[in-house]
């Protein structure tokens, strides 16, 4: 007959109010990502930015910190990256659908949002959290533009002509051909999807037929 386990109840409250403690005792958001500007440093870690970061901190804006100052924290209004719109010619932006503030913070400019994400004229189907808050270069799409952003319509994606060798063939032609030749292959090999050779019986034949006159006849 199997012992039936003993509950110890104090040891389990004990356990839970260590757990509570620890979750308490961690630093909030805005206390871990809290930036004196003067010196650039994190007062929590007192970890330095990166010296190439130091402009866009002082002339760009948190996400946070721009739905902090708008009507129901920014909902429904759209978002993009200073880097999103050096990098890529197509827009890509955030449309915040929910914004969880943290009331504690000094300024409420702390927190998660959500909301669907269009990269690269592509949008998502679903919602998700918004990454990458604490970087110092969102801005605010104007009013006037969002229509502009949301009509665009990307260009299709074109077809995959090509794929990479498995790892053990394409080692096994590296080898051969640095045997042969004796140099490094300059171009990566590569597995075209469609053929442009017609595998009927006429073209059997011709590599037959190549094949017999580069070997010659047997004596």
């Amino acid at each position: 007959m199997v012992k039936k386990k003993r509950l110890r109840l104090i040891a389990e409250m004990a356990r839970k109010i260590r757990a509570y403690r620890e979750l308490k005792s961690r630093p909030k958001e805005s206390q871990k990502y809290a930036l004196d500007y003067e010196t650039m440093k994190r007062p929590l870690t007192g970890k330095m930015l990166p010296v190439l970061a130091w402009q866009d901190v002082r002339k760009e804006s948190r996400l946070f910190s721009l739905l902090a100052s708008m009507r129901m924290f920014g909902v429904g209004r759209l978002f993009t990256r200073k880097s999103w719109l050096e990098d890529h010619s197509e827009p890509s932006y955030w449309q915040v659908t929910k914004v969880k503030v943290d009331y504690t913070a000094e300024n409420m400019d702390h927190g998660k949002a959500w909301g669907v994400l269009t990269y690269k004229g592509r949008q998502e189907n679903e919602a998700k959290e918004v990454d990458k808050v604490m970087y110092h270069d969102w801005r605010l799409i104007p009013k006037h533009m969002e229509q502009q952003f949301k009509d665009f319509e990307p260009l299709p994606e074109p077809p995959v002509r090509y794929v990479a060798f498995p790892p053990l063939l394409r080692a096994m032609m590296l080898a051969q051909h640095k045997k042969e030749r004796g140099s490094v292959v300059s171009k990566e090999p590569a597995l075209p999807l469609k053929r442009d050779v017609v595998l009927n019986k006429d073209y059997f034949q011709r590599q037959e037929q190549d094949g017999q006159s580069s070997q010659g006849t047997a004596v």
